[in-house]
């Protein structure tokens, strides 16, 4: 995602020390957890836990409800080799500093995904010889931190290599077939057309290898946006470009899509606030869209002192904010209210409609009598099903239970 989300740096490695793995998908041996919905992992923040000042994800969880981070980034090592790393220069393999971290995470209710690659820095897919010795690296990462999802954040420079691309997708591939129930999400670049050539190839390699993820996300910053309008606009036109290409009609390229923004500043100007949130936030929900996302958690709170939009930072947003504002469009967008920080108390009680089920994920598999929420109504399922938008029809496997 642009020079913020730079490599990390050498001191990322203090403290790394050797620790044995063990090949659990339910969760690790240390902090095991149930999988999330779906929902969530759509809704994961980046969070830099070696770099950039990283937060407490604790105290974000606690301040807003958040139970998804996406943690950045796996690269190939510095000095060489196919083999996966935090940030070029902590090996994965040996690595405690992440693990409490994820183990944090889990202990609270949580759970993370991974994104490997990123701006900057050498990507597994460049130096391994094929997608099946890329995907045996990624399946490292995958196996040692019990991984219910994974995004693969494919941009420059490493998408304007066509042999890297091929490894990528097809390690993407691989590891959907190997774990079953595997959240993949696909991050590139956006543009005011949707996204440009090199992510338009990245899409024809997808189809050519019959690769699907659970969504082709787009960032929309960086890129010459003028805050929320620039950006609904080219998700917008970036649903057209998955019609085209993989014959989808708008509904099912909106099922697939998703969005990843810059909170406050982004590297080249552009100011995106808490406004610009809730516009592409009502987008994407009105549009039954995949993914809502954004970096970072890290510049997730205001400077100090406030600097009024005059400088991109790793550390902060640059904008005027609470500490964790937009990390609250992520919780309504899984389906969750945050936490008010100033509770009313309410003298008498006040009747509510019927609460809303877990939210539909096109990912998962539903069977009869399973109950979700969707479009603000509740359905239940008459027999299996899976990624087939819940509708009140004769024929369709959703029995609409009303609104929620």
């Amino acid at each position: 995602m642009r020079r913020l989300r730079a490599c990390l740096g050498a001191a990322a490695a203090v403290g790394l020390t050797a620790v044995g793995t063990t090949a659990l998908v339910a969760g690790n041996a240390s902090g095991a957890t149930a999988t999330l919905d779906n929902r969530w992992y759509a809704a994961a923040p980046y969070l830099m836990p070696l770099d950039n000042d990283p937060p407490d994800p604790g105290a974000i969880m606690d301040a807003t409800g958040l139970k998804a981070f996406q943690l950045a980034f796996v690269l190939a090592p510095n000095g060489g080799g196919c083999s996966p790393t935090w940030g070029g220069t902590a090996p994965v393999s040996s690595d405690t500093a992440v693990q409490s971290v994820i183990n944090g995470i889990r202990a609270k209710g949580g759970d993370v995904s991974v994104s490997i690659g990123g701006y900057g820095g050498t990507k597994l897919g460049q130096v391994c010889s094929d997608a099946a010795a890329t995907a045996a690296a990624y399946q490292q990462v995958i196996t040692k931190y019990g991984l219910h999802a994974i995004d693969f954040d494919l941009e420059e420079p490493e998408y304007e290599n066509t042999a890297a691309i091929k490894n990528e997708i097809g390690a993407a591939k691989i590891l959907q077939q190997n774990n079953p129930g595997l959240y993949v999400s696909v991050t590139t670049a956006g543009t005011a057309d949707g996204t440009g050539w090199f992510g338009k190839q990245m899409l024809l390699e997808a189809k050519s290898q019959g690769f699907t993820p659970n969504n082709f996300s787009i960032m929309p910053f960086d890129g010459g946006f003028n805050g929320a309008a620039s950006q609904t606009s080219a998700l917008t036109n970036f649903n057209a470009i998955l019609q085209s290409t993989f014959g989808w009609d708008q509904a099912t390229a909106y099922a697939h899509e998703g969005f990843s923004g810059m909170n406050g500043r982004s590297d080249t100007g552009e100011i995106f606030t808490q406004a610009d949130f809730q516009t592409v936030l009502d987008y994407a929900t009105s549009h039954n869209m995949d993914r809502f996302t954004f970096w970072s958690l890290n510049r997730d709170r205001q400077c100090t002192p406030p600097d009024n939009g005059g400088r991109t930072s790793g550390t902060c947003s640059s904008v005027a904010q609470n500490s964790w504002d937009f990390a609250k469009y992520s919780v309504k967008f899984a389906g969750a209210t945050p936490p008010s920080s100033t509770p009313t108390p309410t003298p008498t009680p006040t009747p509510t409609p019927t609460g809303c089920k877990a939210a539909w994920s096109s990912g998962s598999v539903y069977t009869a009598g399973d109950e979700v929420s969707y479009n603000k109504h509740n359905w239940k399922a008459k027999w299996w099903t899976q990624n087939e938008v819940p509708a009140a029809t004769d024929w369709g496997p959703w029995q609409d239970e009303g609104a929620c």
